[in-house]
């Protein structure tokens, strides 16, 4: 009888640092302009308005060329820095943020990075993605600064998707957010507030930041997730979309003084968890045990179903029924 001979299974290779960044694809297809393709004159059709925009701004137009993406015509220039100011809707300026970027560059002894300029609806020219270096400027007392000047005025409005290396806090966030919509309804009075689905990425983020810009410290943190399983984006336009916005951030901030007397009331009887007010939402969330499935687009309830049930849990709420183990509970989960 033949003796078979048993075969060891391959031994797995080892993982490696970084192996998880084979892991990235190249697209199947490149694309962009290559070589003399990015080359364009200053006075392009495409750019020659936005150049003598620049001059009369007292700015010098030094370039220009097609950027390597969808080769699309941006504009270098040196523009006055008096002539630039934030998009109206950024997220609030950090003074600390700020001067230590002063500081950098004032030790690094060269300003590098340009500013992303685009011109606004009044003809001055923004910078939607820049600002804490154009305070900088400031500090360090610049009288210009280098810009990639886009003819694309509603770039202003996309760009901000691009901040993902440091993430914005939820407030942050949402006051930005809503800002933008804002002063997309007034430019743009029959947009439709699902037409800047891309722009404003959660509509939770609208709601919310109806609430904090009356309120800058309110907690939205706790809200946030009902808010995501039951806000959708309107197919009404910008404008009556924010109406009827203004209405749910009205009730939800009538529902958290609630939510503020039950954890009151909760102190009083020995509860000092760090996690009182998440529980108590938490407790009077309506779609708390919800869980969507793939692809489902559509919400467990109405926003305005949901908020008034979430506003009944809450003036019902037994401070009674709280026990310790509960609060641990949500503890844990919340370090999760």
């Amino acid at each position: 009888m033949a003796k078979t001979t048993s075969s060891k299974p391959a031994k797995k290779a080892k993982k490696k640092p970084g192996d998880s960044r084979k892991r990235l694809t190249p697209a199947k297809e490149e694309r962009g302009p290559v070589g003399d393709e990015v080359l364009l004159g200053i006075e392009d059709p495409s750019l020659a308005p936005l150049a003598a925009r620049v001059r009369d701004a007292g700015g010098t137009p030094i370039g220009a060329y097609r950027e390597p993406f969808a080769g699309k015509p941006l504009l270098v220039a040196i523009l006055p820095l008096r002539s630039v100011e934030p998009t109206p809707f950024q997220r609030d300026l950090s003074p600390t943020h700020t001067k230590r970027l002063a500081k950098k560059i004032e030790e690094t002894g060269v300003f590098l990075d340009p500013l992303i300029v685009v011109q606004g609806s009044d003809g001055e020219f923004w910078t939607p993605n820049g600002r804490h270096r154009h305070q900088a400027a400031k500090l360090l007392g610049l009288r210009a600064v280098t810009a990639l000047v886009s003819p694309d005025e509603d770039l202003a409005f996309r760009i901000l998707a691009l901040n993902t290396e440091k993430a914005h806090n939820l407030k942050d966030k949402s006051l930005e957010v809503i800002r933008m919509a804002r002063e997309l309804a007034e430019r743009k009075p029959r947009a439709r507030e699902a037409d800047y689905e891309a722009q404003f990425e959660e509509p939770a983020l609208l709601t919310l930041g109806i609430v904090y810009h009356g309120n800058g410290r309110f907690a939205g943190s706790p809200y946030f997730s009902f808010l995501r399983k039951v806000d959708r984006f309107a197919t009404s336009t910008l404008a009556k979309s924010l109406r009827d916005r203004e209405g749910y951030a009205a009730r939800l901030v009538e529902i958290d003084e609630r939510v503020k007397e039950i954890v009151a009331e909760l102190k009083k009887r020995g509860f000092r968890s760090p996690y009182l007010r998440n529980y108590v939402v938490a407790r009077i969330n309506p779609v708390r045990f919800h869980r969507a499935k793939k692809g489902d687009a559509t919400p467990p309830m109405a926003m305005g179903a949901a908020l008034t049930r979430m506003a009944a849990s809450a003036r019902s709420f037994d401070v009674a029924s709280v026990r310790e183990q509960d609060l641990a509970l949500v503890a844990a989960m919340s370090s999760e």
